[in-house]
């Protein structure tokens, strides 16, 4: 048995990323399948009607988030695209009202250069075949994210159509008499992981409105669409909210470099009221996870698995919760 135990946790080792990758799937089935089954109780036809078939459920949630990514999608980009053109167009000017800036402050010294000489006298590049080795493995990155993400898609359909019989078979390896209980756990951990997926959105909402707020009050142009872009990183832990924010500065710097700093300001400020308060409140509200655990499962997930492991930290929590009080719940029944 520890040979096989030893063989058993190489095996998995050597297939982490797939196993990451069904964990998931999973998650996200679980999370769904409230919503899955909820449209599986609407009819096709307001009278007489058969219901919503399973997979057709699945289908129309899928759809409906495809179908918004797609249409926040269509609203950010033209803006940006245009926004990117007018900040090239005006790289000459930004270039010296930046050394004028540092200069009347004692930051910059020595004669005044142009953005050509700048290019010119920064350090060059790497070789190409040290390039053409970056280039190559950021696009395998990419690629690897793109192929990963469409699995966990497929994947999580199949769990979401399959977890009626995943479930009696799960049930199944366990005694007759512990079913019952077996199946308020797994009930347990389906409210708490769709709980989740409710608060980062409820996450992501707080900070797009936040952001719609913030950014029209300092005059920034395309507001709205800044904050959409807030609002879709929020769901990014960590990064997320760092890369949502280079866009509002960007465009702030078309404005004034005064409007610069005061977009980093808040942004600074609203991250630090989000990762200190709201996530700790909502998440705790929401799936019932104390505010201390959330911010330890989150450093821990971040430290072991980066930006993935923060995603995941809240929900593994949630989960190990639930598993945790069902076993000192049977301790206790046991001393009695």
């Amino acid at each position: 048995m520890t040979v096989l135990t030893v063989l058993l946790l190489w095996a998995a080792y050597l297939v982490r990323e797939v196993l990451l990758l069904l964990y998931i799937s999973g998650l996200l089935a679980i999370g769904f399948s409230p919503i899955v089954r909820l449209i599986e109780r609407q009819r096709l036809l307001p009278v007489g009607g058969k219901r919503f078939p399973r997979w057709s459920a699945i289908l129309v949630l899928y759809v409906f988030i495809i179908g918004v990514f797609v249409g926040i999608g269509m609203m950010i980009f033209p803006p940006l695209i245009d926004q990117a053109q007018e900040l090239w167009a005006q790289k000459e000017q930004m270039f010296e009202q930046g050394q004028r800036f540092l200069r009347e402050r004692g930051l910059l010294h020595g004669e005044e250069i142009t953005l050509e000489q700048a290019v010119e006298r920064a350090p060059k590049a790497a070789s190409g075949s040290d390039a053409f080795a970056t280039v190559f493995g950021a696009l395998r990155g990419v690629l690897g994210g793109i192929v990963g993400f469409l699995t966990i898609l497929i994947v999580t359909f199949y769990l979401l159509v399959d977890s009626g019989g995943l479930r009696q078979t799960l049930l199944r390896m366990f005694p007759p008499a512990e079913r019952a209980r077996v199946d308020g756990v797994v009930r347990a951990i389906t409210i708490k992981v769709s709980a989740w997926l409710g608060g980062q959105l409820f996450l992501a909402g707080v900070i797009g409105f936040t952001s719609v707020i913030g950014l029209w009050l300092m005059g920034i142009p395309y507001f709205y669409v800044l904050a959409m872009i807030s609002a879709v990183g929020e769901l990014i832990p960590v990064v997320g909210p760092l890369l949502a924010a280079v866009p509002a500065i960007a465009v702030a710097g078309t404005v004034s470099y005064q409007k610069v700093v005061m977009v980093i300001i808040f942004f600074l400020v609203q991250q630090q009221f989000e990762n200190h308060v709201l996530v700790p409140k909502v998440m705790s509200r929401q799936v019932g996870v104390s505010a201390v655990t959330v911010i330890v499962a989150l450093m821990i997930g971040a430290k072991l698995l980066g930006i993935l492991g923060a995603l995941l930290a809240v929900p593994t929590a949630a989960i190990l919760q639930v598993l945790f009080m069902e076993v000192m719940e049977m301790r206790e029944k046991r001393v009695t």
